[in-house]
């Protein structure tokens, strides 16, 4: 049972690493298809797409990140993924247009590197 809560949360941290793609994927997508093609804007550009994804990066946030931050005791990846948990946020509040994707792209980065390092510092005290 003491190998099953680290194995669980290395498998959130990834699929934080998975969401934080599909985050990137779906803000890039979003400015080519919307502002290049003009098409898909009524979908893509749909307010609760990043409020449903800023509530699940948040949770998936707190319990990968924050738990691993209390068990291995470095704080960097808290640091920097609140800092992208909080532009991601920012991102929400500002609406569309360049800011928001700028404060997303930023964001979502920011959260992908503080899973990765998560992984590899869980990963070096197992």
């Amino acid at each position: 049972m003491s190998d099953a809560l680290p194995s669980l949360r290395a498998r959130l941290d990834r699929f934080g690493v998975v969401l934080s793609g599909l985050c990137l994927l779906h803000c890039v997508a979003g400015v080519f298809l919307v502002g290049v093609m003009g098409i898909g804007g009524g979908v893509l550009l749909d307010p609760d797409w990043h409020r449903w994804g800023l509530a699940f990066a948040l949770v998936i946030g707190a319990l990968t990140i924050g738990i691993g931050a209390l068990r291995h005791g470095r704080f960097l990846p808290l640091m920097i993924g609140s800092t992208g948990l909080a532009l991601m946020g920012g991102a929400v509040a500002v609406g569309h247009g360049a800011e928001e994707v700028v404060l997303t792209v930023i964001g979502v980065l920011l959260v992908a590197v503080a899973h990765l390092i998560n992984i590899r510092t869980n990963t070096c005290h197992s």
